[in-house]
């Protein structure tokens, strides 16, 4: 696994490193295979990022005709709600750059039970990547955040997601919330060939030195489960989320 940990000054040095990468991405994969699959999270840190992404600075670096989105975790509620991930992303992201519906593909939380639509989402994915039994989708770049206790997507610490080795995604109750969440599972994630973490926050300090550096405890710290075998593998991190890192 190539991981690779860069410290910057502030969030938009994060920024402007993803855009960057982004960019690099996307040019390369569409023109290799006309397409670039990107998958994204929802937070208050990548807020900021996918602003970045529809000024004039970037806006017209990449082929978003050719750019297909897709959601790592969501809430379960209305894609109308404050709380959806969707809805953020919608209105900072997608609106903004004029991205067609058809190259957009959310979970469809008007779907009451959420099994159903993690089941749903699940089928859609394996249409739109055209899988055979017991593939995975391997998405050009997952975009990842990390919370204060460890988890990342929603894949929360102690939760039964964590131990999912055969579904694409998952229904996963949260404690913590006494609420239900949709993820993409490890398996999922894994298979990317390319992640960008996004860590911002004196906040997530001690925890984002155990994850990195503290013995492997995955049930505590999700983020520890997300590695890949090949592609390239970048934790992006603010001056005060790594201040307690040894290196």
């Amino acid at each position: 696994m190539d991981r690779k940990i860069k410290i910057f000054q502030d969030i938009s040095e994060i920024n402007n490193f993803a855009a960057k990468k982004v960019v690099t991405i996307s040019k390369r994969m569409i023109k290799k295979t006309g397409r670039f699959t990107f998958a994204l999270c929802g937070g208050s840190t990548p807020k900021s990022f996918y602003q970045l992404l529809t000024t004039d600075e970037f806006r017209n670096e990449i082929d978003w005709e050719n750019v297909f989105f897709f959601i790592g975790d969501e809430r379960d509620v209305s894609p109308m709600s404050d709380r959806s991930n969707f809805r953020m992303i919608n209105e900072i992201l997608f609106q903004p750059l004029e991205i067609p519906k058809t190259n957009i593909l959310r979970w469809p939380t008007e779907i009451i039970n959420a099994e159903e639509v993690a089941q749903n989402y699940e089928r859609a994915l394996i249409k739109n990547f055209e899988l055979e039994p017991n593939e995975f989708p391997k998405f050009d770049l997952i975009l990842l955040g990390m919370g204060e206790d460890g988890h990342t997507a929603s894949l929360f610490p102690k939760s039964k997601a964590l131990k999912e080795e055969t579904r694409i995604t998952t229904a996963n109750y949260v404690e913590k919330f006494d609420s239900q969440r949709l993820t993409f599972t490890y398996p999922t994630i894994n298979n990317a060939a390319n992640i960008l973490f996004l860590v911002a926050g004196e906040e997530k300090a001690a925890t984002l030195k155990e994850v990195l550096e503290g013995d492997e405890n995955i049930t505590k710290y999700p983020a520890q489960g997300v590695h890949i075998d090949s592609g390239s593998f970048f934790w992006l991190i603010d001056k005060k989320a790594g201040e307690l890192l040894s290196k």
